[in-house]
């Protein structure tokens, strides 16, 4: 009975120590509109030897095309993109702010719907270390639990979850995107099929017109 109960506490205590570890790694994505002639700015706490990832795509609007930029905590530019559709940029971290930019200044017309998602990783606080559990086991009281393998196999499903959730997101980017044009390719075959109506309507009034005029009597007739 208190090898079993050794055992439960091990497992609990491993578990909680899992659970821990799995807010290091965050991430979130977001959409928004970014008008025409308009900067954004967004900010983005970061600590020391921690990891950012950012991934961004144009949506939607004329030329599906932005400026981009990511600035560390001292003001220096690590990343930029100048008029592109989509990105992916990954910096190592200082403690401070980050400052990543979306510049839609050069079209004076059409806004743009920009997705963004950002992954940070190591952004746990250093207060707990997962190796905390082994100083209140001694000897033979492990009992070949093989605990480290847990931890692997636990890290290397959330690790695949979370490239998962991360696929599946930019997958939705694109699949949003591809609509948003195909939606504008659909609007734009129908203005120019009924402009193109249009003038063959006309065209045709035009040569009705002509060839009943050539076979008009213009004599005047004389009583």
């Amino acid at each position: 009975m208190e090898v079993l109960l050794v055992r439960l506490a091990l497992v609990v205590a491993r578990l909680l120590l899992v659970t821990a570890a799995f807010s290091q790694s965050l991430d979130s994505d977001f959409t928004f509109t970014l008008p025409a002639g308009r900067k954004e700015c967004f900010y983005q706490s970061m600590k020391r030897d921690a990891s950012l990832e950012i991934e961004y795509q144009v949506l939607d609007g004329a030329g599906l095309d932005v400026d981009f930029y990511l600035s560390s905590p001292s003001g220096h530019v690590v990343a930029s993109d100048h008029r592109k559709s989509d990105g992916v940029h990954t910096v190592e971290t200082e403690d401070g702010d980050y400052m990543f930019c979306f510049d839609n200044t050069f079209s004076t017309v059409s806004e743009k719907i920009v997705f963004f998602e950002l992954i940070l990783d190591n952004m746990d606080d250093g207060q707990s270390e997962p190796e905390d559990w082994k100083e209140f086991v001694h000897g033979t009281d492990m009992l070949d639990m093989k605990m480290e393998d847990l931890m692997d196999t636990i890290n290397s499903v959330k690790a695949r979850l979370g490239k998962s959730l991360q696929i599946q997101a930019v997958l939705r980017a694109f699949e949003a995107r591809d609509r948003n044009l195909q939606e504008s390719n659909y609007e734009r075959v129908n203005m120019w099929s009924f402009t193109n109506m249009v003038v063959m309507v006309i065209v045709s009034g035009v040569q009705v017109y002509l060839l009943r005029s050539l076979f008009e009597d213009k004599r005047q007739t004389r009583t």
